[in-house]
């Protein structure tokens, strides 16, 4: 018997088609919606069946909970997988989702909502013996507030939204005689952004990089780590190229932050997949936030640890165990993931349009996670990224070298991508040798290309 009978995806694009093999896969079928703009769609046409929810615009499709609902209840789905972005980590929507007797593939509501607020989930890991990153202890009541803290952690300071995500409501403070205007563009940013003006105030860090923790939690109990993925290669905050394992982490480092991590998530009774981010800096680990969703870069972790983490998220949420520990897991090789956006390689200007032709690289190693097919008009309402380049190899040199050969192949036609910037990265030495942090990429860029 499938572990469900239906199963809808309240996503688009290549996390829908990626969620639907891993449903294939294990006998389910699945509900593709689609607004207008996406009825062409790869994920539409690959599915058991398909519900249009609404016009082009994201805030009347794949943001419209009754809409998703309805088409949930119409089709006979009793579960649903949100994917990544839109509704996956809105507690409100997952609240829904179980009141109509469904079930939500994912996290808690409760564990949703307390992660989705960064001040809640700081106080969470402080007290769940989580290193963090020295700074306020909660919100800031006033600018006089935020003076205090940044004079006892020291100049330079982050000014944070509370309810932040993708840089926004995000400003940096070198001196005391800028903190006013990053308090305030903060505040503004976040209340135009999320509704929320709430800010905090962190410690700035020079040199840090991004190290994320890949966490997987049954109904029982069972918490393990699948790894680290290095995620420090961002510009404006947005990531562009993550790895697997880091090349700045030992392996005793990893077991470290891997074993405070999971025992606080199992004291927190959190369950299903969630993520935790850290800055590492000085050999130091600080957690910043968790992300309580499936990642963009989940395939580096499947591909040096050889677990399907979207059957994974579909074996949990139906109630069964993960039948294995952490001793089980075993790590093999070095994979790095490209983010490939319909975007100027220059400008970074979005650049909707016809694909006129597309060929996908292929070989030993090599993984393409993309809804892409030649005739397709990619359209302008959403998210830039367009295909997921993955390779797997026994060694990061080994893996840089297969990166090269895949993007030389890769071939999209039509528009313009940032396929171009990633042969730039993969050929810079300092890439080569892993020496990056998350400041590097902005810089590169400025002097690379102008910006």
């Amino acid at each position: 018997m499938p572990l469900f009978g239906k199963v809808l995806i309240a996503n688009r694009g290549e996390i829908a088609l990626r969620v639907q093999r891993a449903c294939r896969e294990l006998g389910i079928p699945t509900v593709a919606v689609h607004s207008t703009a996406d009825a062409e769609a790869m994920h539409v046409r690959l599915s058991d069946e398909s519900v249009c929810i609404g016009p082009p615009s994201a805030r009347d499709s794949y943001l419209n909970m009754a809409s998703i609902l309805s088409a949930a209840h119409v089709t006979g789905a009793d579960a649903i997988h949100p994917g990544y972005g839109f509704l996956s980590e809105n507690a409100a929507f997952a609240e829904m989702v179980e009141a109509h007797g469904l079930t939500f593939i994912g996290p808690s509501p409760d564990h949703i909502r307390m992660m989705g607020d960064k001040i809640t989930a700081k106080a969470a890991m402080m007290r769940l013996g989580v290193p963090l990153v020295p700074g306020s202890d909660g919100a800031l009541s006033d600018l006089d507030a935020a003076r205090e803290v940044a004079a006892r952690v020291g100049y330079p300071v982050l000014i944070k939204a509370a309810a932040g995500g993708g840089g926004r409501g995000m400003k940096v403070a070198e001196s005391e005689d800028e903190l006013s205007e990053a308090w305030h563009v903060a505040r503004t940013e976040a209340r135009a952004a999320f509704g929320n003006d709430e800010v905090y105030l962190e410690k700035y860090l020079d040199r840090p990089r991004h190290i994320e923790l890949q966490i997987l939690a049954d109904n029982h109990g069972h918490v393990v780590h699948l790894g680290e993925r290095d995620c420090s290669l961002q510009r404006r905050h947005q990531k562009i190229l993550e790895e697997a394992g880091s090349p700045a982490l030992t392996a005793a480092e990893r077991d470290e932050i891997g074993a405070t991590a999971t025992t606080a998530l199992r004291q927190l009774g959190f369950r299903n997949a969630g993520t935790l981010e850290f800055l590492y800096q000085d050999r130091q680990f600080a957690f910043i936030e968790m992300n309580t969703r499936l990642q963009v870069e989940h395939p580096v972790t499947e591909m040096v640890c050889g677990i399907d983490l979207v059957r994974e998220q579909i074996r949990i949420a139906a109630g069964e165990p993960l039948g294995y520990t952490q001793a089980d897991i075993e790590f093999s090789g070095h994979a790095i993931e490209c983010r490939v956006n319909a975007e100027d390689p220059e400008t970074f200007m979005p650049t909707p349009g016809r694909i006129q032709a597309y060929h996908a690289p292929g070989g030993l190693g090599v993984r393409v996670d993309s809804a892409l097919y030649a005739g397709y008009f990619v359209p302008p309402y959403y998210d830039s990224m367009i295909a997921k380049l993955i390779v797997h190899a026994p060694t990061r040199p080994q893996a840089i070298a297969r990166l090269r050969r895949a993007l030389e192949e890769f071939a999209v036609l039509g528009i313009k991508t940032t396929l171009p910037l990633h042969q730039r990265i993969v050929e810079d030495p300092q890439f080569q040798a892993g020496d990056y942090t998350i400041h590097w990429l902005e810089k590169f860029v400025a002097e690379h290309l102008g910006d």
